[in-house]
């Protein structure tokens, strides 16, 4: 069996948590409340960031979506009646068989 990169990332990631969690567990309980505390705001930080980052992107889209509509029909003004004919739907006159 050979040793891949997966193996050496699985080996790699749990030394990493076995030297933090032997470093945890030699912690004082105001460095483990200080760790804890730490964490929590950086998990804050990243909630707001990403809820800023998803207001963003929304209003992003919307604004393509209407730029993206105004420059297709500015561009290509008669596709619209070219995807109705195409794609619209059929008189019945037109689906009977002769």
């Amino acid at each position: 069996m050979s040793v891949n990169s997966k193996h050496i990332a699985t080996f790699l990631l749990g030394a990493a948590a076995a030297l933090a969690g032997a470093k945890y567990m030699t912690m004082t309980p105001e460095e483990k409340e200080k760790l804890a505390n730490d964490l929590k705001d950086k998990a804050h930080k990243m909630k707001d960031e990403a809820e800023g980052a998803f207001d963003k992107a929304k209003e992003y889209f919307d604004e393509l979506k209407t730029k993206g509509t105004e420059a297709f029909k500015e561009h290509f003004g008669e596709a619209e009646k070219m995807f109705g004919d195409l794609f619209g739907k059929k008189d019945d006159a037109a689906s009977k068989p002769l």
